[in-house]
């Protein structure tokens, strides 16, 4: 007689506080889980941008952007061309660069065509692309103060 009147008092409202306790770890695992991995940002060969594009993320681009590029990955696309400074973390560039390139990884494919210095942690130029300007090893190449610092 006793049990019957518990397992009645687990239904009524009084309880339903103790069960929305379970909705809040549930909530709170979801929140603290990390967050899925957005998709690249993709600047499409018919699209061409006047303007400079900042993102924490990823850029791949197949058109043209006149101006510069800061992202976490940016990938310069065959067909692409971009008229100004790269600064990203991940450089991968397949197609046009004019312009000063800054990454802690740099990698000019066969395809790449680059014109501008290049400031790098690491780098790889494949057999096949063409460079013109200066390359120059840094710890940091993503800051913008000069490698040597005063004498």
């Amino acid at each position: 007689m006793f049990s019957k009147p518990k397992s009645d008092e687990p239904t009524t409202g009084a309880t339903t506080t103790p069960n929305a306790a379970p909705a809040k770890p549930a909530a709170s695992t979801s929140s603290s889980s990390p967050k899925p991995k957005p998709a690249p940002s993709i600047i499409s060969s018919d699209l061409t941008i006047k303007g400079n594009v900042t993102t924490t993320g990823d850029v791949q681009v197949e058109g043209a952007i006149e101006g510069d590029i800061r992202a976490h990955l940016l990938t310069v696309g065959e067909g692409a061309t971009v008229k100004g400074e790269v600064i990203a973390d991940d450089v991968v560039v397949n197609g046009r660069v004019i312009g000063r390139l800054r990454g802690l990884k740099v990698r000019l494919t066969a395809t790449a065509r680059v014109e501008g210095d290049i400031i790098h942690k690491t780098i790889a130029i494949e057999s096949g692309a063409h460079f013109e300007g200066t390359v120059q090893r840094q710890d940091d190449p993503l800051s913008a103060k000069p490698a040597k610092s005063g004498s």
